[in-house]
């Protein structure tokens, strides 16, 4: 039987036994997936790829500490998300820019909004647009709770901070991004 016919809990149990062929089977199978969770968070696609590839090989040298191998996609997204929130929080204290903000405002300027997208490109681009001009703590709080699927108590665990605040946050950025687009659209 070929590798990508297994299912994850196989391959992570060969992945065990120090399988090369089985972890880049996996990794083919979520690196798409974990490379867009970080980008996300630290808005770089550079960072994002040397953080996913980090992140892959923290958890294949941490593998046994893993006690349900059918958990590994929602175990190896959670590595991403820290490591990424690690590394962003890490170039705020050093007051760095990122490159692709640079770099996408740039090309806006130069080639203007193209019109050969359709009005649903248009608008999911307007509301990622206008959820990175929001204050970071909001855009990290939406992007877990709108995008990746976090529950508010996974949210404050990741983010450090309690229950209520995460629910005031999430409920403060939502009308932020509310009144961002109503401004966009008029």
């Amino acid at each position: 039987m070929t590798l990508t016919k297994l299912n994850t809990e196989q391959l992570v149990a060969l992945c065990k036994t120090g399988n090369q062929s089985s972890q880049l089977e996996i990794y083919n199978r979520y690196y798409k997936a974990m490379y867009n969770t970080s980008i996300r968070i630290v808005k770089n696609r550079f960072e994002a790829e040397d953080i996913m590839q980090d992140s892959f090989l923290m958890a294949f040298t941490k593998l046994e500490s893993l006690k349900n191998e059918a958990t590994f996609g929602p175990w190896l997204k959670r590595i991403v998300i820290n490591n990424s929130i690690h590394h962003y929080k890490k170039n705020i204290k050093n007051n760095e820019v990122p490159i692709d903000d640079v770099l996408y405002k740039v090309e806006n300027e130069v080639s203007g909004i193209s019109n050969d997208y359709d009005f649903t490109t248009i608008k999911a681009k307007q509301v990622l647009n206008s959820m990175k001009s929001l204050k970071d703590n909001y855009r990290v709080a939406l992007t877990l709770n709108l995008i990746e699927g976090y529950d508010y108590e996974e949210i404050s665990e990741i983010m450090n901070i309690t229950n209520a605040n995460c629910r005031t946050t999430i409920s403060r950025a939502k009308e932020s991004l509310r009144q961002k687009l109503q401004l966009v659209i008029a």
